[in-house]
């Protein structure tokens, strides 16, 4: 065994309740803290980022194309005829992993005692239903296989709105579409849903079929009102946006999500610098930490450095027995850091034990996306940060004279 290694084994092998045991244990409890505290930390950022993405994508897509129109409405669509062809170009823009067809009316809810104004998204088949159950709350989803018409009249509407209107899956409802003349139709809840996000989509957006929209609107089944396409990977949006936009004809419009929702998405950015700064802060803790317990240790071994100088020790070897327990510190701080982080963050993804307000964070509890790539990149930032560190409190050992050393009192 390496002479180092024995002294440093020796001297973390202190008496239990003496001064530098304490301090060790302080040292390895502070690494594990702010390790589990990054884990949980950017767990729960993932976790509510993807939670919050999800819920805009419910209504929306990772781009939107739409007919170039004067008009300032969003939801006033123009017709898109020429479906084939943007079919045809969307399969060979690489990066799109899916496209579907949809249309917006704008319209009245009106029930015996209530009016409200609503925007009726129309869907087909191809709509992405698996998704969209995740914010299901009542009810079921639109059966197109029973529409008497060429059309289903069944919608599905947000709590919000069943509250306001006094509705329940099954009840009838008029609406009344802003057309000239007006039309009316009698719709079936089939469904009702509720994303938390109360001003961007459960106050105004209800689900229904695109052929009602297509008959409303006097269009054949081949004329649609938008498209909504999601890429495979989302943080390539800007590239296949600008690959898309290329090709696009001149009298559409390309539209990013991040830009339909810019102030969204901005606040999700602002949580990034958030988490940012407070895992800088931790790191600094944490070395600050690590310097305290070995200047505590060096002072309290003074004696035993100023021995191994006598016998002939270099500084450098003297060094690196400090330097050996300085590491194992961080060792054993990250396993019982990644240890606490990971079982905290399983417990709350399985059983959802801490609960939010969905009134203010959108969500009813804290959401958890556990990154395998983030947490060795959490380790190994503290490894290199923390263990750098721990050369600055050994340096003092080369300034320990032996001569006073062996005197030193403790």
């Amino acid at each position: 065994m390496r002479f180092s290694l024995f002294i440093s084994r020796r001297i973390r092998q202190n008496k239990a309740g003496s001064f530098s045991s304490t301090a060790y244990r302080i040292g390895v409890a502070g690494v594990a803290i702010g390790v589990a505290v990054a884990i949980i930390t950017f767990s729960v950022l993932f976790g509510y980022k993807e939670a919050m993405q999800e819920k805009v994508f419910l209504f929306g897509s990772h781009l939107r194309l739409t007919q170039l129109t004067s008009g300032n409405n969003l939801y006033e669509e123009a017709p898109i005829t020429n479906t084939a062809e943007l079919n045809g170009l969307f399969a060979r823009v690489p990066g799109i992993a899916r496209w579907q067809a949809v249309a917006h009316q704008s319209g009245v809810l009106k029930t015996p005692s209530e009016l409200k104004g609503v925007i009726l998204k129309g869907v087909g088949r191809d709509y992405d239903w698996d998704l969209f159950k995740t914010c299901l709350v009542d009810g079921r989803l639109i059966d197109y296989e029973t529409a008497d018409s060429t059309y289903s009249t069944e919608v599905i509407i947000s709590r919000k709105m069943a509250r306001e209107l006094l509705l329940k899956p099954g009840d009838k409802v008029l609406i009344y579409f802003v057309k000239n003349p007006p039309r009316v139709r009698n719709l079936t809840v089939a469904g009702i849903y509720e994303t938390g996000l109360i001003e961007e989509f459960d106050d105004k957006m209800l689900i229904g079929d695109i052929g009602l929209v297509q008959r409303i609107n006097d269009w054949d089944t081949h004329t649609v009102g938008s498209y909504e396409l999601y890429v495979n990977d989302f943080t390539q949006l800007d590239q296949v946006y600008r690959q898309l936009f290329e090709s696009t004809p001149a009298d559409m419009f390309l539209m990013k999500i991040t830009d339909l929702h810019r102030l969204m998405f901005d606040w999700l950015l602002l949580m990034d610098t958030n988490t940012t700064v407070l895992i800088t802060l931790i790191l600094i803790v944490a070395c600050f930490n690590i310097i305290s317990v070995l200047l505590i240790m060096i002072m309290e071994r003074t004696p035993l450095i100023g021995l191994l100088k006598t016998l002939g020790s270099p500084n450098a070897q003297i060094r690196e027995v400090f330097t050996h327990i300085g590491l194992y510190i961080i060792v054993k701080g990250l396993i019982w850091g990644n240890l606490t982080g990971l079982v905290l963050c399983g417990l709350q993804q399985r059983f959802k034990l801490i609960p939010l307000d969905p009134v203010n964070y959108f969500i009813d509890t804290v959401p958890i996306a556990i990154d395998a790539y983030t947490v060795l990149w959490i380790n190994l930032a503290t490894i290199l940060i923390v263990g750098l560190i721990v050369l600055i409190p050994t340096s003092i050992i080369s300034k320990i004279q032996p001569a006073k050393a062996l005197v030193y009192k403790k």
